[in-house]
């Protein structure tokens, strides 16, 4: 029998997700101790301008030599026990995982992009509210990119992560109103 199934009405995908999505270690890409290490971090803001307490975001970006394999593993367990074990701490998986705190920030641990063209961090944002999770871009430079080049001057800041002091960038996800993060389409 080869009947085709008729896709399902979305629903909103949170906050439940929150208490089995994310693991311990999830916002630190970078090895322990690694000398060139960054950090992204930031908040996550309704429409309103409120920061968003149980928002969830996936991170994947390219390792420093541009490669875009990454190591296994980023969920190790006990095989004894089945418990989580955390990252090994030493291999570049190129994937995080940061649920944001009780006043809606998030930070995560990792190494320079080191993709073709400007150095990116790819983002998912899952929010309660949301039918459908989003995805953007957290550029750590500006300059000429097609993507960016394609946006107005004051949605193209959307998308640039601000250089703080010590290898750290923020990067704050508007999902609505008044500088509305810049959100992509994949088909």
């Amino acid at each position: 029998m080869n009947e085709r199934l008729l896709p399902t009405p979305s629903h909103t995908i949170g906050p439940f997700y929150g208490h089995a999505l994310p693991f311990p270690g999830g916002g630190a890409i970078a090895p322990e101790g690694h000398p060139d290490t960054i950090t992204l971090h930031g908040h996550v803001f309704d429409g309103a301008g409120v920061p968003i307490p149980d928002a969830l975001l996936d991170f994947w970006q390219a390792a420093p030599d541009g490669s875009l394999t990454g190591a296994p593993g980023s969920l190790r367990r006990d095989p004894s026990t089945g418990g989580f074990l955390g990252r090994n701490g030493v291999d570049f998986t190129g994937f995080g995982r940061v649920a944001t705190d009780a006043d809606g920030h998030y930070a995560l641990r990792t190494l320079p992009p080191g993709n073709t063209g400007l150095p990116y961090i790819s983002v998912c944002v899952f929010a309660r509210g949301l039918t459908h999770h989003l995805f953007t871009r957290a550029y750590l430079a500006d300059g000429a990119d097609p993507l960016l080049d394609a946006l107005p001057a004051e949605r193209r800041a959307t998308l640039v992560a601000a250089e703080d002091a010590l290898r750290t960038y923020r990067f704050d996800i508007r999902l609505q109103g008044e500088g509305e993060t810049v959100f992509l389409e994949f088909q």
